[in-house]
């Protein structure tokens, strides 16, 4: 069994064209039916603000899988600490023994998630935009931005954080980071008033983005929402875009924004929304004029979590990193 630093992956994986490559072609082995993918398990530990997550899924034709551990202890920022933790445990698909972990502290959940939403971007946006939007200061707020910087040339972008401080931080590194000027909204409304592509990144709990700051072009990406009580836009915003998406049906209605929709009456089960699979195949259908509203919400999917790991792990084997534990 192999165990891997988060230096060593950090070395191999990055928010790169092939990191976003690897995630599309997972999305679409979903949409094909060759993954085997659970509902995500999750144990809550409130009195900290925290959780964990563990996700997983076989995919066809592959020699391993991951299960995937992931923390999120979202007070962290006030200690100096990131808010994402964990690791991700590779199994041989034949004989179910374990070939790695990957002690990645968050590292290639990270990774995998921007780039799902560069994808939904990707498929969504209009193709010219100028103006990015940005809610959230932490890790995906920054990595969401880079995917985004990949797949649409930016120009400006906009953000909104609610401790100035850390704004403050976010805008220098940005700046330094993608090369465009980075301005800081005094709140929310101004962010999606004046936007191309909002991104959302936060755990909130009540709704951030209002119908009535909605404009025609934009669109929304929410990737923050991954648990039950969890709310960034409130659910008559899903009633007034065009086009509704999503990363899986079988999650978001359990999970997130759609979740909440549902129980509003604004959306149901049977409404039409793209998963990502199918827009990448071209089984669904996206942005039709520049006018329209489009919405996604990313949850994250086990799926995911393979895609990057089998990655990470042929990558390190290839550059001769991690340690060998021999029985």
């Amino acid at each position: 069994m192999f165990i891997f630093s988060e230096k060593d992956i950090r070395h191999v994986v990055d928010v790169n064209k092939t990191a976003l490559d690897l995630i599309e072609k997972g999305f679409q082995k979903l949409e094909q039916g060759e993954v085997t993918m659970p509902p995500i398990l999750r144990v809550d530990i409130p009195e900290n603000n925290g959780e964990v997550d563990v996700k997983t899924a076989y995919v066809k034709g592959l020699d391993t899988f991951a299960l995937k551990i992931s923390s999120g202890f979202f007070d962290n920022a006030d200690k100096g600490l990131p808010s994402l933790s964990g690791m991700m445990l590779l199994f041989n698909t034949e004989t179910g023994f374990t070939e790695a972990v990957l002690q990645d502290n968050g590292y290639l959940t990270d990774v995998r998630t921007a780039v799902a939403g560069g994808m939904a971007a990707d498929h969504l946006a209009n193709k010219k935009i100028k103006t990015a939007g940005i809610i959230g200061t932490g890790t995906q707020a920054r990595y969401q931005l880079r995917a985004l910087s990949m797949v649409r040339d930016v120009e400006e972008v906009l953000v909104y954080g609610r401790k100035k401080e850390r704004v403050d931080v976010y805008i220098k590194e940005m700046e330094e980071t993608i090369g465009v000027k980075v301005t800081a909204a005094e709140d929310p409304e101004q962010v999606v008033r004046n936007s191309d592509v909002v991104i959302t990144t936060t755990p909130a709990k009540e709704p951030i983005i209002q119908k009535e700051w909605l404009h025609p072009g934009l669109h929304i990406t929410a990737m923050g929402s991954d648990a039950e009580e969890k709310n960034e836009i409130h659910p008559s915003v899903l009633g007034a875009v065009d086009v509704l998406a999503c990363d899986s049906k079988d999650q978001v209605f359990r999970l997130g924004e759609y979740h909440h929709a549902k129980d509003a009456g604004v959306v149901k089960e049977t409404s039409q929304i793209a998963e990502l699979g199918a827009l990448s195949l071209g089984r669904a259908e996206g942005r039709k004029t520049e006018d329209q509203i489009t919405f996604c919400d990313l949850t994250g999917t086990g799926v995911q979590d393979t895609a990057i790991a089998v990655y990470a792990y042929d990558s390190l084997r290839d550059a001769g990193k991690g340690t060998l534990f021999e029985e």
